[in-house]
């Protein structure tokens, strides 16, 4: 057993005790976007920006233990564009990384855009953190993020190893859903905060985790030992792609995966056999259509 699969079923088990001390989780860079908005007063942006850093690196999401450096790097990327009357809209980059084992290389876990931002903000007003109860829709949406970087880290290392982190997001999404603020409600669009738990959860896509763990832990983890059987595990991976795009061509999921992962494919597959290049290329090209450059570089064996 490996360093990093003993410390993560280390992990695992500590989430599982309620009485059990716990240590906050996450390494989260917050930043506040405001180049678009004109003529007002820019401290209260400054106080949200330092506000949510705060709570998110000092709120303690779960039970799991985590030692300082085995914090989940992260990032939160806001861009304000709109601010009348204390509401602020806008949108949300949502960016979270995983060491890779043996190596200093970092994975993208997630990459995604939230562009349904809007909430109600005045300046120094204190964030709350409730596991039962709706504080605000700011609090809301950084608790559901907090609990997905979690669920998808966890999955990356143990076969759906995030399922108590998915059910207090979905936990979040019901009472979002009450509240009738925008980027919660069911069938809204299909990239909403709803749709992409949904993509994550629902049988029909959830092969999603499957690929978490298998492209990560049986994959990437074993390319420093075996670059060519690592290789050969995350070329296995991409069929659960196939499967969600046969069942759910519009899912957030391949999106999701394609932002996280294709950059990635395109310098993994620099050197491999051609046959195998042109599996990959055959399998994501009818999924990515509009993806031909960097899908070329993985056929023709290219670094991006």
């Amino acid at each position: 057993m490996t360093p990093t699969v003993f410390k993560h079923i280390i992990l695992s088990l500590a989430a599982l005790l309620p009485f059990m001390a716990s240590a906050q989780e996450l390494n989260c860079k917050v930043e506040v976007n405001t180049d678009q908005i004109q003529g007002t007063n820019k401290q209260v942006f400054e106080t949200l920006e330092s506000s949510i850093n705060d709570y998110m690196n000092t709120t303690k999401f779960s039970q799991a233990q985590f030692s300082p450096n085995e914090k989940i790097e992260c990032q939160l990327f806001f861009t304000i564009k709109e601010y009348t009357d204390n509401i602020m809209k806008g949108d949300l980059q949502i960016q979270a990384i995983r060491p890779v084992y043996n190596s200093s290389y970092t994975s993208t876990l997630i990459n995604f855009k939230d562009t349904k931002i809007e909430f109600s903000y005045q300046e120094n007003e204190p964030l709350i953190f409730s596991e039962n109860s709706m504080e605000s829709n700011l609090t809301a949406i950084l608790n559901f993020y907090a609990y997905f970087i979690l669920a998808v880290d966890f999955d990356s290392f143990s076969p759906r190893g995030g399922e108590q982190f998915y059910e207090r997001a979905d936990y979040i999404v019901q009472m979002a859903q009450s509240s009738g603020e925008s980027g919660w409600k069911a069938f809204e669009d299909n990239k909403n905060r709803s749709s992409v738990l949904t993509a994550y959860t629902q049988p029909s896509t959830a092969g999603i985790r499957d690929l978490l763990y298998e492209y990560h832990r049986t994959g990437l983890d074993e390319m420093a030992l075996s670059p060519d059987k690592g290789r050969a595990k995350i070329t296995s991976t991409i069929s659960h792609i196939q499967k969600i795009y046969e069942v759910a061509p519009m899912s957030v999921a391949l999106s999701m995966f394609k932002d996280a992962k294709l950059d990635e494919l395109v310098n993994i597959y620099s050197k491999s056999p051609q046959s195998e290049r042109d599996n990959v290329y055959e399998i994501l090209y009818p999924i990515y259509p509009t993806e031909t450059d960097r899908l070329n570089k993985i056929k023709t064996g290219e670094t991006k």
